[in-house]
């Protein structure tokens, strides 16, 4: 196909011009001509126009500048290069022509190169600008466009903000507005939520009628899940604190206390959860008779009493009496003034408003978990005889730093003080891996001092559990009413040791005094002292006091003055180092009221604001990971513990033996360092975990192994060498291993007659590693003892597994389906999947399960399992969470 002619108009008055011109362009272009001025204007106008004009300057109408003039005038040709074609003397015409817009003359007699050249010059230069203009109007176009677009999201951006709007927060949280219908609902309630919502600008200080105060949600979605991943998903008590005492909703005369409450919304079992678990962490323990079951005397249990009611303005209150609920199942709900939410799936909902609709997902991904709000760096701990090292001076407000806290060490053994949220990211950020805990001393059940408990619970032994009994009793019932489990299995998850108040309580070498102290929970004060070569050295822990000016108050309202007079004695307990609360408020202390205290240093903690100078008189602060070291020591304590877990595993071998395999190099790795590749040919060592936590990989499968104290890293090499495991060992905390020659380690083995036991467990054990259940934080003590006892089991297609007595089966090879009681399949479980657990936690579940084609499976022996809190915990979200999806489905 030809390309079209480029159109030219000749203007010239001589015939004979007209017929050269028309001669030497025919072939190359289409011709148009006009005679006179007039005519030329016409046709410079029609359609299609001409895209270059030969122009003579004489015309018998009017001359060609005239006409030129016209057509730059007019929009519509002024676009059009014109060239003039004259005889006359260019002299003075040239000027001329160039000012009413020519772009070039040509003369006569014309010389058809020179017009040829000229021609194809102006024309191409023509249609770049034509094209340049193009592409201008179609960006002016499109920025037009885009702009209306912008105009039109930000538009919908205003309407959705008034009717629905979604924020992100964090894995599993969600922030939801409404301001039309005056919600702001908080979807998903982990720990420390509250300062994550700080961190956001979600929660910000306002001012109303010339009152202060913070805004934030008036709602909240509860996950359908407790727990997600090891951790506690619903935890509300600082959130409905936050709406009712720091937004004011439950303050009398507050301009934000309108009569509307907060409101809890989720499934019924979980309103029911967190309404008992609000309850008991407002109060503790609700009456007299509570408190004289923990072994007070009437007299003191009433005084108690008394002092709870100040707290509680004279009335223990059922939380309904401040909190609304919406129970969901799958119909659509409405929250309030036209909002209504449905469940869509398990742990999903959608919201809808006024022809708008939102989702919500609050499922953690498997390896996901919730996120603290504030970053806390790495630190290599140091071992020491009597040391404090300080992990926390904050409240629960704030959104920089953790909750007041302390690590206490003594002899080498680790000891918490307090559980605060966000435990297990704590005690890595200082190399310190949960299976380390020898216990935990505990003051109160608040949140910001209670939340980590769970978390505690991921570890293959009872971590010690020591506090009075008040404090125990009180946190228990909260555990347990959070859990929706009998008060009594506090005990299946901690080793329970009750402390006497006012008493020196003797545990493994260290002493402990706890000293009683007002609170609107149970409370005690923890003094703590050990015996070195310059005498007794005293470490006091006074979390959450009572000024002197609330005690003062309390006296004068009846409260015995001999009971308030010890209290503040009790407080001015002089200590070699003592970190305490100065809050303020009406649940917390001064520092003004420990100017005269005569401890040696003084810690001030429990606020969320830096100290003023006159506090900077009395005490100081002590950033995160700092150590006072009370009584040094120069043993080393590393290798202490790692002798007494082999004598552990190894209980039959002679002590001079083990001595043998904890004399090799112990090694320090960075945080996030590769360890070892099981590739490494020339690595002849494996690697016993003494400190940190440590992670496997398989680079094929994506198989993740949390490993901690105790976990041998690249003991395939014992008995596979050639094939070595496919995958790479990465420290997640700094940590620590003690290196054993793989040759020594098989004479060991071979001399003690534990070659052919150890070497048939191994591969059992490695399996173990592989599943979800035993993945993380078992020590090889307890997975070889698991091991040791776990049945193979092969059943034939469509065989019921038998479940007639407590039984966990682990699935090796094939599928498993769990059927409902009408026969309808639920879930299909496939290798390194579990089930049978309601049977292990004695729960009744109208459940069957039935093997998909050949399956081999192992069968464990419950005994092994009771005695590790980690495997119970799975064991309860696992059952839980089947049980919710059931009732979804």
């Amino acid at each position: 196909m030809q390309p079209e002619l480029q159109r030219i108009l000749i203007i010239d008055d001589e015939p004979v011009y007209q017929e050269i011109l028309h001669g030497l362009l025919r072939h190359h272009y289409h011709i148009a001509s006009a005679d006179t001025g007039q005519q030329a204007l016409a046709l410079s106008c029609s359609d299609p126009q001409p895209e270059l004009i030969l122009l003579d300057i004489h015309l018998p109408d009017m001359d060609g500048f005239s006409v030129c003039r016209h057509l730059k005038e007019n929009p519509a040709t002024r676009h059009i290069p014109v060239i003039f074609i004259t005889g006359i003397d260019q002299s003075g015409h040239e000027a001329a022509g160039f000012a009413v817009g020519a772009v070039d003359y040509i003369n006569k007699p014309i010389n058809p190169a020179v017009l040829a050249a000229r021609l194809h010059t102006h024309l191409a230069m023509a249609k770049q600008r034509r094209q340049l203009a193009q592409q201008s109007q179609y960006l002016e176009e499109q920025v037009q466009e885009r702009t209306r677009a912008l105009e039109l999201a930000q538009e919908a951006l205003r309407e959705s903000m008034d009717n629905l709007l979604i924020i992100p927060i964090a894995a599993g949280v969600f922030w939801l507005q409404i301001p039309e219908a005056g919600l702001y609902i908080l979807c998903g309630c982990p720990s420390e939520v509250v300062k994550l919502l700080m961190r956001k600008g979600l929660n910000t200080n306002a001012v109303k009628k010339g009152v202060s105060f913070e805004t934030g949600p008036n709602a909240i979605l509860l996950s359908d899940l407790l727990i997600q991943n090891g951790s506690f998903a619903n935890l509300s008590e600082f959130p409905v604190l936050q709406m009712l005492y720091r937004q004011g909703m439950m303050i009398p005369g507050h301009p934000n206390n309108t009569g509307t409450k907060p409101l809890l919304i989720g499934s019924p079992e979980q309103i029911q959860a967190q309404l008992g678990y609000i309850h008991r962490g407002n109060y503790g323990l609700l009456d007299r008779k509570e408190i004289m079951a923990c072994g007070v005397d009437e007299t003191t249990a009433e005084e108690m009493m008394r002092i709870k009611l100040h707290f509680a303005f004279g009335k223990i209150r059922n939380p309904t009496d401040f909190i609304d609920t919406l129970a969901l199942d799958d119909q659509e709900r409405e929250i309030r003034h036209g909002v209504t939410i449905q469940r869509i799936a398990f742990n999903q909902f959608r919201f809808q408003y006024r022809g708008h609709a939102a989702e919500v997902n609050l499922n953690l991904l498997p390896d996901q978990t919730y996120q603290a709000p504030y970053p806390l760096g790495f630190h290599r701990l140091k071992r020491y005889y009597f040391a404090v090292l300080h992990t926390g001076v904050g409240d629960g407000w704030d959104p920089d730093r953790p909750s007041m806290s302390s690590v206490l060490m003594f002899q080498g053994r680790i000891y918490l003080i307090d559980v605060v949220p966000g435990i297990s990211k704590l005690l890595s950020a200082l190399g310190i891996g949960i299976n380390e805990l020898a216990g935990v001393f505990h003051t109160h059940a608040h949140d910001d001092h209670f939340a980590g408990l769970p978390e505690l619970i991921r570890t293959d032994q009872r971590i010690h559990y020591f506090a009075t009994p008040l404090v125990r009793a009180s946190v228990a019932k909260k555990f347990a009413a959070l859990l929706s489990i009998d008060e009594g299995k506090f005990e299946q998850f901690f080793a329970i040791h009750d402390l006497k108040f006012d008493t020196w309580n003797r545990i493994d070498g260290l002493e402990i005094m706890p000293f009683y102290s007002p609170h609107p929970v149970e409370n005690n004060l923890l003094l703590f002292r050990a015996l070195g070569e310059d005498g007794y050295r005293t470490y006091a822990h006074w979390a959450d006091l009572t000024s002197n000016e609330v005690l003062d108050r309390m006296a004068a309202q009846g409260i015995s003055p001999s009971f308030i007079a010890k209290i503040k004695a009790d407080y001015l307990y002089p200590a070699d180092l003592k970190k305490l609360d100065i809050g303020g408020g009406m649940i917390h202390g001064q520092a003004k009221d420990f100017a005269k205290d005569h401890s040696k240093r003084l810690i001030l903690a429990h606020l969320a604001r830096p100290l003023t100078h006159e506090e900077m008189t009395i005490g100081s602060a002590a950033s995160f990971g700092s150590v006072d070291i009370l009584i040094s020591g120069e043993q080393d304590y590393r290798r202490q513990r790692i002798f007494c877990y082999l004598r552990e595993l190894f209980p039959e071998v002679d002590q001079c033996e083990l001595r043998m395999l904890t004399n090799g190099h112990i090694v320090n790795h960075n945080v996030g360092a590769i360890i070892r590749q099981d590739t490494d040919e020339d690595d002849g060592f494996i690697d016993l975990v003494v400190a940190g936590e440590y992670v496997y990989r398989e680079v094929k499968s994506n198989v993740c192994s949390h490993l901690g104290f105790g976990s041998f890293l690249g003991l395939r090499r014992l008995y596979d060498a050639a094939h070595p495991d496919e995958g790479v060992y990465l420290a997640e905390s700094h940590g620590s291993v003690l290196r054993i020659p793989i040759f020594m380690f098989k004479i060991f083995l071979q001399e003690n007659g534990l070659s052919d036991i150890f070497f048939n467990i191994l591969q059992t054990i490695r399996f173990l590693n592989r599943t979800r259940l035993f993945g993380e934080r078992i020590t090889f003590t307890r997975l070889f003892h698991i091991a040791a006892a776990m049945q193979e089991v092969t059943f034939l297609d469509g065989v019921e597994i038998p479940l007639e007595n407590p039984t966990l089966w682990i699935v090796v090879r094939g599928e498993v389906v769990l059927l409902d009681a009408e026969g309808v399949q639920q879930e299909v479980i496939t290798d390194n999947g579990f089930f049978g657990e309601h049977t292990y936690l004695q729960l009744s579940r109208p459940w069957r399960f039935q093997s998909r084609g050949e399956c081999q499976l192992y069968r464990l022996c419950l005994s092994n399992l009771l005695e590790a809190p980690i495997l119970h915990w799975k064991l309860v979200e696992s059952c839980q969470k089947r049980t919710t999806l059931a009732l979804a489905g």
